[in-house]
């Protein structure tokens, strides 16, 4: 086996895609923004369940209602992480399970763009998720750790 370098050529080649996050307050137009994307090749990742602002735009649609939903989208669409376990998000294992449950993942090659709407109610899913997890119970009380909580979410949200 020889030492993996990849060539200039071959780096320069590679497809590349930017990944950008607006913030804003509500109300002024973020979500609009999905009607400046093109929407054959864009999928819209609805979490809040709010299009309003883009009523009547033909466009591609995924609603994940919990936590659990949107890590199983987020590896379907992104693929596994090498780096992990065979029992943890994201992994190998949990990407095939994923890839059983919805199919050839070929169906998502069609779009170029994922806009999700909005990262935080993703991040109220994923906190509301964190606090039934036992690392959110206290080992000596019994009783919620809300900073067993928030370490969790905190940990969730980066992965």
């Amino acid at each position: 086996m020889s030492l993996p370098i990849i060539t200039a050529d071959e780096r320069l080649a590679e497809v590349r895609g930017v990944k950008a996050a607006i913030f804003g307050p509500p109300g002024i137009g973020k979500t609009t923004l999905l009607r400046t994307l093109n929407s054959t090749t864009s999928l819209f990742f609805d979490l809040e369940a709010g299009d309003l602002a883009i009523e009547g735009l033909a466009i591609d649609t995924i609603r994940p209602r919990t936590w659990r939903e949107c890590r199983d989208f987020a590896v379907f669409i992104g693929g596994p992480n090498p780096a992990l376990r065979k029992d943890q998000p994201y992994s190998e294992d949990h990407y095939q399970a994923i890839c059983q449950k919805y199919g050839d993942p070929q169906v998502l090659e069609k779009y170029d763009t994922v806009f999700i709407d909005s990262i935080t109610v993703a991040g109220r899913l994923c906190f509301q998720w964190c606090k039934g997890q036992p690392e959110a119970q206290s080992d000596k009380t019994g009783k919620p750790d809300v900073r067993g909580a928030y370490g969790l979410h905190g940990r969730e949200m980066i992965a």
